[in-house]
């Protein structure tokens, strides 16, 4: 009975060297496979943040169009006291003048607010403002004018 305990023994150290390294080769696959599933999921969170982004990429390149637009141009413009500029002008190498160069037109100045005087009292002559006067282009498509006042007219672009 020597030999075959002599074989069962030598076989005691083989087998439990296969298991071991068949767990050892499980534990691993599973460190493995929970690398990759957080891995997976940061990959997740990353997708949804450049989504989120994007879209608030567009968001604000449709608010910088909406301020682009002609339309919203003039009005923020005319806000501004800004009148539409006359023909342009320019300037030769030369130094002469080629066009023929005209001043944008100031917006008219609103009429004064008159107010009730009593009744016992003579009314005074009413007080008359004089216009502004017209200003130069400064080289745009509106010109401000000198008090600053919103106008009513439009570009013909």
């Amino acid at each position: 009975m020597t030999p075959a305990r002599s074989a069962t023994a030598a076989r005691a150290p083989f087998v439990l060297l296969v298991v071991a390294l068949l767990a050892g080769g499980l534990i691993s696959l599973l460190l493995l496979n929970g690398a990759v599933n957080q891995d997976s999921f940061e990959l997740n969170r990353l997708q949804k943040d450049t989504t989120t982004y994007t879209d608030e990429e567009q968001a604000l390149q449709q608010d910088v169009d909406r301020y682009k637009a002609p339309d919203a141009l003039n009005r923020r413009a005319r806000e501004l006291g800004m009148v539409p500029g006359g023909n342009p002008a320019f300037l030769n190498p030369d130094g002469t003048v080629r066009g023929d160069p005209t001043e944008a037109e100031a917006a008219p100045s609103p009429s004064p607010v008159r107010t009730q005087e009593p009744l016992g009292k003579p009314s005074s002559s009413a007080p008359t403002t004089p216009a502004a006067p017209a200003t130069k282009p400064s080289g745009g498509a509106f010109a401000r004018t000198p008090g600053g006042s919103p106008t009513s007219q439009t570009t013909g672009r």
